[in-house]
């Protein structure tokens, strides 16, 4: 048969005693004959009040914009593998705040492929402190990130702003340099086309992506597990020149994986008037990605840049705010003669 459990008698600070059990920073005063289930109960009660501790803990949220240049990394997303451009920000701010990289919960607004570059990717993480100012933090995650990355601005942010689901719109620019011979100087930047391109053609076609579609004919596969929605709105595509280079401009409510690098190559197929501009939604309609296949393929990711990313307001009513340091030189340092 089952004893009777003995019962709390009263809760208590903690002070050193040889009776009890110990309850965190607290001791409860028990019978001697304490029973192994009353003793789980209150390991259970121990991890109640830890996480009641945890759930208290006050936590303070961070917004990053960052440049990179693409080339050498394989994307934004975080792989233990390769080297990706979450990666080296985490080890630049687990150096500096002394957390981990599973309290920090670095989060990026887009995951870039390898290649791609980004003007305004935004990035959030969290701290369990506050800083009273954000300049030396800015200064000490530049100097520990390597050349191709740079923390443009970090800004305090409330509670209910998130890097990826409180975004409004992103704006993507892919470019292309339209000329016999590539200037060596954009190689690694700009997507070089040595046909003979025509703008009013591409800009007819890049019309038709304007407004709310399936885009299922413009995604390739994903590569997690997520389902993603395939209807998307696109609120402008504009194709500028600027000399012998096309700048291919989109903003959208969200893309799928490879759209935007779809979308431009199928515009590419236009431009060289290898199919007429009306091409677009036939393959939209057809929520085909085979069907896109038969005119074009993917181009390549060196020409796209993640330019800016929009937030809606309600969620970025932003604090403290560090963009950057100017250095001064308040007197001449070199002898005179």
């Amino acid at each position: 048969m089952l004893q009777k459990l003995p019962t709390a008698v009263a809760f208590a600070p903690w002070t050193p005693s040889s009776k009890g059990v110990s309850v965190g920073p607290r001791k409860l005063k028990m019978s001697q004959s304490v029973s192994w289930l009353t003793l789980q109960g209150l390991r259970g009660l121990t991890d109640d009040v830890e996480d009641r501790e945890r759930l208290t803990t006050p936590e303070y949220k961070w917004r990053l914009v960052i440049s990179y240049d693409g080339t050498r990394f394989s994307g934004w997303q975080y792989q233990k593998s390769t080297p990706t451009v979450q990666c080296k920000v985490e080890e630049a701010l687990t150096q500096i705040t002394k957390l981990e990289r599973d309290q920090l919960c670095l989060v990026g607004a887009g995951r870039t492929d390898a290649g791609v570059h980004a003007w305004g990717q935004v990035a959030h993480f969290i701290t369990t402190f506050n800083y009273d100012s954000l300049q030396g933090v800015h200064k000490a995650l530049n100097g520990l990130l390597p050349q191709d990355i740079r923390v443009r601005e970090i800004s305090s942010v409330p509670p209910e702003f998130h890097a990826r689901f409180s975004v409004k719109s992103k704006i993507y620019k892919y470019k292309i340099y339209n000329d016999t011979i590539m200037d060596p100087f954009h190689r690694h930047y700009v997507y070089h086309s040595a046909y003979k391109l025509n703008p009013a053609a591409m800009r007819d076609a890049a019309r038709h992506f304007v407004g709310t579609h399936d885009f299922s004919a413009f995604a390739n596969a994903s590569r997690n597990d997520r389902i993603p929605n395939p209807v998307k709105n696109i609120i402008r595509f504009d194709v500028n020149e600027m000399g012998p280079l096309l700048q291919l401009e989109v903003e959208g409510s969200g893309f799928l994986y490879r759209q935007v690098r779809n979308m431009v190559a199928l515009l590419l197929q236009v431009g060289r008037e290898a199919v007429p501009a009306d091409i677009v939604l036939k393959v939209l309609g057809s929520r085909d990605r085979k069907e896109l296949a038969k005119y074009a393929l993917s181009v390549p990711p060196h020409g796209l840049c993640l330019f800016a990313v929009n937030y809606r307001e309600e969620h970025l009513q932003l604090g403290l705010t560090s963009l950057g340091r100017h250095h001064t030189i308040t007197k001449c340092k070199l002898p005179l003669y």
